[in-house]
């Protein structure tokens, strides 16, 4: 019987464990898969910390977006137990000159008028504008973004806007390493993935065309496919 890989997968902002819900069904077979919950937290060091305290001993670890930089705030407390490594539509830049003004407007609307104003206008932007009439697919950003109150979205945000500098972990990341994102993603965009691959020369990267911020969910038997393979190679 084979062994199955403990895996962990981290979501990102304004998602859970649904976004990666088609990985988890494909994977089953060959990966014990875990989501922990981050939500609460307030520092991308203490969304680390959560993870593991309930992480398995050695085990993959992918993270989306957010959930990317807090892998490799995972990584940086524990890179002996984490035997390889999966990015996904994240980035390792660190906090631009006015990046708390930027993020303000959308963190005002959730607090004056509640996550569905926020969702109604922030999700369009970060998806692929063929995926903007799918109702299917637009329902279920939707519905993960109405999963967290304002007070955690406040905390993401914060969490985010003091964030460590980054490229020192993934200078020394040594374990099989996959990083992927989508060509017209305004979030990760190609630049910041080109820095990633620049500090960790041993990665793999991956470009879905034609995909946005959410590869898991835009192309599902693709990303199916890269994971297992990273998974699965010696």
């Amino acid at each position: 019987m084979t062994r199955l890989r403990p895996l962990v997968f981290l979501p990102g902002s304004l998602s859970d464990g649904q976004v990666w819900g088609k990985q988890v069904a494909a994977l089953h077979d060959v990966a014990d898969i875990h989501v922990p919950h981050i939500l609460g937290p307030d520092t991308l060091e203490a969304m680390a910390e959560a993870v593991i305290a309930h992480a398995p001993e050695t085990f993959a670890l992918a993270g989306f977006s957010m959930g990317g930089r807090v892998a490799l705030e995972v990584y940086r407390r524990i890179p002996d137990r984490i035997d390889r490594l999966a990015l996904i539509s994240s980035s390792i830049h660190p906090v631009a000159q006015g990046e708390a003004e930027k993020r303000k407007p959308m963190l005002d609307l959730a607090v004056s008028q509640g996550m569905a104003a926020l969702a109604e206008a922030w999700l369009p932007r970060i998806v692929h504008p063929s995926r903007l009439e799918d109702a299917a697919f637009m329902g279920l950003l939707r519905d993960m973004a109405l999963r967290q109150s304002p007070g955690d979205y406040v905390r993401e945000v914060q969490a985010l806007l003091t964030r460590p500098p980054a490229d020192d972990v993934a200078r020394r990341i040594h374990c099989p390493t996959l990083v992927i994102a989508g060509d017209v993603d305004p979030l990760s965009t190609p630049q910041r993935n080109a820095e990633i691959l620049n500090l960790i020369p041993q990665a793999r990267g991956v470009t879905f065309k034609n995909c946005s911020h959410f590869p898991m969910l835009e192309y599902p038997e693709r990303m199916n496919a890269e994971l297992r393979d990273w998974l699965l190679a010696a």
